[in-house]
């Protein structure tokens, strides 16, 4: 699909006729994209149920058909927004994993997610939000359980040389990537302290709660079930 061809109804000197001038034509893949930049904006500030279709056609200067033509509706292009940064930032923490000792190997972690959050605010914004949409995976739980899973292996492998049970790995990842998710988010709205001064906390509280660990932990309350 191209867009219309503008025109300049301009009065000319003389009997000279308007002249009509040409604007460069979208293709079909330059305005999917614009759509999706509009719409990644605009659900980051409103989340999905402030933002219309009658706004994101408005934002592109289009007409609503066009949006529809491209994503189905608002869904559609929700849905692509949100798999495109999940992707992101799924891509930035396994790349980052490069370390070989364990303990720079969360600093590596934690630092991936800050920086995500400080380069790509309004797709994390996006991200902490619970998909609106059924059928999607888009939401901040399958975000961290994403992200864990890419973690679980280096647990395990460091709960084997010390004798743990590496079967236990996939709890610990869970918790460990929740706590920098969550903190990360909170840092969002802060932004106190610097970056690098969250990271080392993050990393002093999850590695010397993992240097302390006990192999069978044990219940002091009275509660056992």
């Amino acid at each position: 699909m191209m867009d219309a061809v503008a025109t300049d109804s301009s009065s000319t000197p003389g009997n000279e006729k308007p002249r009509r001038t040409r604007r460069t034509r979208m293709t079909g893949a330059e305005r999917r994209q614009q759509l999706l930049e509009i719409g990644r904006t605009l659900f980051a500030a409103k989340g999905f149920e402030g933002t219309s279709v009658e706004e994101i056609a408005a934002k592109a200067g289009v007409s609503k058909p066009v949006v529809y033509e491209h994503f189905g509706g608002k869904e559609g292009l929700y849905a692509v927004v949100v798999d495109r940064e999940m992707r992101r930032l799924l891509d930035m923490v396994t790349s980052s994993l490069t370390a070989g000792h364990p303990r720079e190997l969360c600093e590596q972690a934690a630092f991936a997610l800050l920086d995500y959050i400080e380069e790509y605010t309004d797709g994390f914004r996006i991200l902490v939000r619970d998909s609106p949409i059924p059928q999607s995976t888009g939401t901040f739980a399958s975000l961290i359980s994403d992200i864990a899973t890419q973690v679980e292996d280096i647990l395990g492998r460091e709960f084997k040389s010390r004798g743990f049970d590496p079967k236990l790995a996939p709890v610990y990842a869970q918790a460990l990537v929740g706590m920098v998710a969550l903190t990360g988010q909170w840092w969002l709205d802060v932004r106190r302290p610097k970056k690098a001064e969250v990271a080392a906390h993050l990393v002093n509280l999850a590695w010397h709660g993992l240097d302390g660990l006990e192999a069978k932990p044990r219940l002091i309350g009275h509660r056992k079930s």
